[in-house]
């Protein structure tokens, strides 16, 4: 299954108001539009609050700099590539069942996110702050899978002999690599054949029994 990306604390209070809450939003939404447009280094706070509709001023009200709001940018994309608890959503328990909904929704949100996780790839390579947090969220999810993976060997369903956390390390990081080639190098690769190797993969990894 898939592992997030990118997620990130901000360091001011978040606004109270209803059109506290509303101007900031705005200003992440618009942050998003100039930094998937211009990139980040050629990004300008003027861009942001312009597309906001916000006076240049008030930006500091709700971010620092830059760094702060392309930071509230990455949290937001993190929360749509997060999704947590498919046993008690879907109602599914069977593993491979499991594997496909992961690893499905991960794709489809990065995807629909592609331009924003290459620019997250290339801001983790300059921005030592931004790669431990990205490090650090990411680490998160690789524990969640390895306690799914030992979960299943514990129930005699996969491997015993596999170490869980660098078969999730491994596995995760698979699913995040294939994902920027097809999606951000736009390699050819149809979604559903990817989707179905990436499955096979994970299943024959784990050496899933019949009934796992």
């Amino acid at each position: 299954m898939a592992k997030t990306e990118v997620s990130v604390t901000t360091t001011r209070t978040e606004p109270r108001s209803a059109r506290g809450i509303r101007t900031r939003n705005a200003l992440i939404a618009a942050a998003r539009v100039v930094f998937e447009r211009d990139g980040y280094l050629d990004a300008r706070l003027a861009d942001i609050s312009a597309e906001a509709g916000v006076a240049s001023g008030s930006f500091y009200t709700y971010f620092e700099g830059k760094e702060e709001i392309f930071q509230a940018v990455a949290e937001q994309v993190t929360e749509e590539m997060v999704h947590p608890h498919l046993r008690a959503r879907t109602g599914v328990t069977d593993p491979r069942e499991l594997i496909d909904l992961a690893n499905r929704e991960y794709l489809r949100a990065y995807r629909e996110n592609a331009k924003l996780m290459g620019l997250f790839e290339q801001v983790a390579q300059v921005d030592e702050d931004f790669r431990k947090v990205r490090i650090e969220r990411a680490n998160a999810f690789v524990r969640r899978n390895a306690k799914m993976i030992r979960d299943l060997q514990d129930r005699g369903l996969a491997d015993t002999e596999l170490d869980p956390l660098l078969t999730a390390h491994a596995l995760s990081g698979m699913v995040s690599r294939m994902a920027y080639v097809a999606f951000v190098q736009k390699a050819p690769m149809p979604f559903e054949r990817l989707v179905a190797t990436l499955n096979r993969i994970w299943v024959n990894a784990l050496g899933l029994t019949a009934g796992g």
